[in-house]
This record gives structure tokens, C-alpha cells and sequence, in this order.
């Protein structure tokens, strides 16, 4: 295309990514909107960008794990504080949602559950659970709550 004065017209828009001006035009031969070569990302942004993601993605993996972490977490508080029958309540609980979670999500999406294969770490952490919930169940309490 060309202009009045017999020149290539050249479209320029103007678009604001990131609190930076970044111009673009229209290349004449294909019709793409490209942008100028300044504007263009460095390799520096590119890995921090990167990297960035990958810390994401690392703690959303991680996120059964620290629900399985907290609730034993609580149940520690609860035996520290003389609720230990709660508190075994609580920990073989936290351990058989563990071994839900095990069971049920990809090896992808397990994070820090993931130690052995799948049904290892299934038939541990149910078996840990049972004996856990077990003992809460079939020990007298012995005066405590």
C-alpha cells in the first residue's frame, strides 16, 4: 500500500503492555502486526519470567502436602496442649486424606506425597492411618479428653 506522497504506509499502533510503551506496525509484505526489535523481550526477562513460573508451579504441586502438613500440624498442637485423643483423631485423619490424595491424583499433581510408587505409598500411609486411629479409639483415656 502506498501513501499520497507515493510512499509505503506503514500502520503504527501504540499499546501499553506492562507500564511501557510498546510500538508495532504493520509489515507491509505479509500483513502481521510485529513489533519493534527494542521492545522485544531480553533473555534475562525471559528466564526471571521463567523461573518465576516454575516457583508457581512448584507450590501449587505442593498443596496436598501441606493440607496432609497442617493437619498433623494441629493434631501436634492438640496433643501438646493434653487433647491427645483428638489430637491421634486428627493425625490418623490427616494420614488417611493422605493416602486419598496418593491414591486419586496423577503422579504430576502429587508433590511431597509422592515417595515411592503409588501403591507403597497408599499401603503406608493407610496402614499408618488405621493403627493411628486404632490406638485412639481402643486406649482409655485415662481421665483425659
Amino acid at each position: 500500500m502506498t501513501g499520497p506522497d507515493g510512499e509505503a504506509e506503514h500502520d503504527v499502533t501504540q499499546h501499553n503492555v506492562t507500564q511501557r510503551n510498546v510500538t508495532r506496525r504493520v509489515d507491509p509484505a505479509t500483513s502481521v502486526l510485529v513489533p519493534e526489535v527494542a521492545d522485544l523481550p531480553t533473555n534475562l526477562e525471559r528466564a526471571q519470567t521463567l523461573r518465576r513460573a516454575r516457583v508457581r508451579r512448584w507450590y501449587v504441586m505442593q498443596i496436598p502436602f501441606f493440607l496432609v502438613l497442617g493437619g498433623m500440624t494441629v493434631a501436634g498442637i492438640l496433643v501438646f496442649v493434653d487433647r491427645w485423643r483428638r489430637g491421634a483423631f486428627l493425625f490418623g485423619g490427616s494420614l488417611a486424606f493422605g493416602a486419598v490424595l496418593r491414591a486419586l491424583l496423577p503422579a504430576s499433581r502429587a508433590g511431597l506425597l509422592q515417595v515411592r510408587g503409588r501403591a507403597f505409598d497408599v499401603a503406608a500411609l493407610t496402614t499408618l492411618a488405621t493403627v493411628v486411629l486404632w490406638m485412639a479409639i481402643t486406649i482409655d483415656p485415662l481421665g483425659t479428653r
